[in-house]
């Protein structure tokens, strides 16, 4: 956007201008299609002229390219009839459907991707070009992705709400891509929580925040000069962001306060115990099992058994670990990775070197692989020295 436009502010505003549209009459598509138009429209204008009631303007405007595009459609005589009276400027209605928005984005009949790419469009308020940047796909294909997810949610009613844990779980895909191209998906993530936090109280929305506060809060850690992955375990835990992991304990701590434990929570406090050792060393394993323990009442999720895997074998040592592993699928992904990290902790460094560059063959992410790759060479040169 303009740098003589406040983004943050635009985007903030999208979700509910779209749903004073839809409740005025228009269908989802065809509202989200004006609202966009309206956007682009405010880039042009508000550098020079910056209106009073930004999120009136924006609905006076972008009602009127809803009854442009109405008029030219002969064919929908329906959409015609809202033409005939046209709601008089002034301030926008305090009503604020963003809630209703997240959960219409979040529908069940949508594909995972498609509920994220409509998420990132309806309620945050990016373009096409920079979802398809985000996700490394053309634009073109971008573009059809949305209009197939708006076609499938515009006959959808708009007035009750839908699953909570749909909606977290399409925003924990958000948080999981990170940053590519020119949008930075994760700190995008995080704001839409708060969103969502702002308008539902709800304890596994604050668990969700609080997670990926203090994932966040380690990023700038994660990764050497070279742009090669640094493990939790040597990171420098000075370069993590303390406000961020204080605010994200403050709320972990009130959700769970409420004891209505769930999914999120409880992967928090796994986070919040990382945050809180000062070194890798003082880490509270015992603890992070617990939490794990708790973690499969909640969900039968494989990943969560990898890493209670890991946790044992520091709470109890290697060989403890390795049992904990070998009642899992050897067919997950990552289960190489975690029995070659084992391995070499119970000093089979022949197993784990040939684990590791097992791992590294079914890695998906270059950054992974490589690291990956790195073990197994390192323990190959030890072995021959």
């Amino acid at each position: 956007m303009s740098a003589g436009v406040d983004e943050a502010r635009i985007r903030s505003l999208t979700p509910s201008v779209l749903g004073i549209l839809v409740r005025r009459g228009a269908d989802f598509a065809a509202a989200e299609d004006a609202l966009q138009d309206a956007l682009v429209e405010a880039v042009r204008v508000w550098p020079a002229d910056p209106p009073r009631d930004p999120k009136g303007w924006l609905v006076t405007v972008a009602w009127r390219r809803f009854l442009d595009a109405a008029r030219a459609d002969a064919a929908r005589r329906r959409r015609e009839d809202l033409a005939d009276e046209e709601p008089p400027p002034g301030p926008a209605p305090a009503a604020d459907d963003t809630l209703n928005l997240y959960f219409l984005c979040a529908h069940p009949s949508l594909t995972p991707s498609s509920a994220v790419a409509l998420t990132l469009r309806a309620v945050g308020g990016l373009t096409t070009r920079q979802i398809a940047q985000a996700y490394l796909v053309p634009e073109a294909t971008m573009a059809q992705r949305i209009s197939r997810a708006k076609r499938t949610v515009s006959g959808v009613r708009f007035d009750r709400h839908g699953d909570v844990a749909t909606v977290l779980r399409v925003l924990y895909l958000v948080f999981n891509e990170g940053y590519s191209g020119d949008v930075d998906l994760a700190a995008e993530a995080i704001r839409l929580t708060r969103q969502l936090a702002s308008s539902i109280d709800h304890p596994e929305v604050s668990g969700l925040l609080a997670l990926m506060l203090l994932h966040h809060a380690r990023r700038a850690a994660r990764t050497a000069p070279d742009g090669s992955l640094v493990p939790l375990a040597e990171q420098d835990r000075t370069r993590w962001d303390t406000g961020a992991i204080a605010e994200g304990v403050h709320i972990l701590q009130a959700a769970l306060a409420r004891d209505r434990l769930g999914e999120f929570q409880a992967q928090a406090a796994v986070a919040a115990l990382h945050a809180d050792a000062p070194t890798a060393e003082e880490t509270d394993w015992v603890q992070i099992v617990e939490w794990y323990d708790e973690l499969l009442l909640l969900t039968d999720s494989p990943v969560i058994g990898l890493n209670r895997a890991v946790a044992v074998g520091e709470a109890d040592g290697p060989r403890a670990g390795l049992a904990a592993l070998a009642a899992l699928d050897d067919s997950l992904p990552r289960y190489d990775a975690v029995a070659a990290y084992l391995h070499e902790r119970d000093g089979d460094l022949t197993a784990a070197a040939r684990l590791y560059a097992v791992a590294a063959g079914k890695a998906h992410d270059l950054a992974e692989r490589d690291h990956l790759t790195r073990q197994a060479a390192r323990l190959h040169t030890l072995l021959r020295g």
